[in-house]
């Protein structure tokens, strides 16, 4: 199949640090590549990837030391030269959330769109309504709930390269891990508490916005020095990432708004290292309870499962994020839309991996 991806161009693809879109189109059309099909990707020309590259930016934006930019002139020309450019593809996939219906509504049924982020805004209803045609692809069954009247195509969970993250057996580290981004929806402050209640350790790789440096500056430094257990380690990427969640007793995910899907819950899977997750959003449909993690509603049952998770075998979770979570998987997942889009009779090889 001939498949164009066009990737938001706020990050590189995959981002140099934090990023979970453009990291997860990077890792499905390097898949879809191996599994043979001719993919290219429209994206930002700092992108690594198998397939072939139409650069439509010089770099990413938010590393763009340029201090004034235009996000919205950027995706609209690369718009333009996807639209311009369209008859050369059998699917053209979106991960762009839905800024080129009005480019696309004439061809609606040669596309698909995964929605990325949270669906409960007050203008989407609206406009999702206005343009009904275009088929949607979920993160996660919970993320469609605001929006249950849409057309969906399908769910497709997120997955990794089995490579990309190894597995450690045993973990070096003492501590509990908190990875992702400082803002009051995913709760640092939260984290602090069970991990300081467990008696254990806490480092914490985080982003700091620009939106959210006064809840940084007002809420959680004061709990960093208040507490000479928790590290504040920063923002990281790929490289550190296997360490950092590898050697990790645990990862706390104490989120407190509606998760679209949660990279990290798998990230840590991929190593072996069990999951403490809020029972928000996709984290019942993520994290498999009793197995790879616990899925809790208080900082009571939290810090009982500081313990608990401790004896999990890390091997079966490590299992469980290939047999789920795998860039493999997730491909397998979109190859059965695209041919459900064109009307082809599935792969036998396809519906072995689903």
């Amino acid at each position: 199949m001939r498949i164009a991806q066009i990737a938001p161009l706020y990050e590189a693809v995959p981002p140099r640090l934090y990023g979970g879109t453009e990291r997860i189109v990077a890792y499905l059309t390097d898949a879809l590549v191996a599994a043979g099909h001719d993919v290219t990707l429209f994206a930002a020309a700092d992108a690594r990837t198998h397939a072939t590259l139409v650069p439509v930016r010089d770099q990413a934006i938010r590393l763009d030391p340029e201090p004034l930019k235009s996000d919205l002139a950027a995706h609209l020309s690369m718009l333009h030269e996807v639209r311009r450019r369209r008859d050369e593809f059998d699917v053209l996939h979106f991960h762009v959330d839905l800024i080129h219906f009005p480019l696309f509504e004439d061809c609606p049924d040669r596309t698909l769109t995964t929605l990325h982020g949270r669906l409960d805004l007050k203008d989407l209803p609206d406009t999702y309504r206005r343009w009904p045609h275009f088929p949607l692809v979920s993160i996660s069954d919970h993320q469609r709930k605001p929006l249950r009247f849409a057309h969906w195509a399908g769910t497709v969970h997120h997955g990794l390269p089995e490579t990309l993250y190894p597995f450690t057996d045993i973990p070096r580290g003492d501590y509990l891990a908190f990875l992702g981004r400082i803002s009051p929806e995913k709760r640092p402050d939260r984290a602090i508490a069970i991990a300081r209640q467990a008696g254990m350790p806490l480092k914490i790789a985080a982003k700091v916005d620009l939106a959210d440096r006064t809840y940084f500056q007002d809420e959680i430094k004061p709990l960093l020095r208040d507490n000479p257990h928790v590290e504040f380690v920063g923002e990281i990427g790929d490289r550190e990432k296997p360490a950092f969640l590898g050697n990790a007793a645990a990862l706390l995910f104490p989120i407190d708004w509606p998760e679209p899907f949660g990279l990290v819950m798998i990230e840590a899977m991929a190593c072996g290292t069990p999951v403490i997750a809020w029972n928000c959003g996709s984290v019942p449909e993520v994290v498999d309870d009793g197995i790879t993690g616990r899925v809790v509603q208080s900082e009571e049952e939290a810090i009982a499962a500081v313990a608990e998770v401790a004896g999990y075998d890390r091997k079966r979770i490590r299992e469980t994020f290939e047999r789920r979570f795998s860039a493999r998987v997730m491909a397998a997942g979109y190859e059965a839309l695209y041919r459900r889009l064109r009307r082809e009779p599935p792969d036998a090889a396809v519906l072995r991996m689903a």
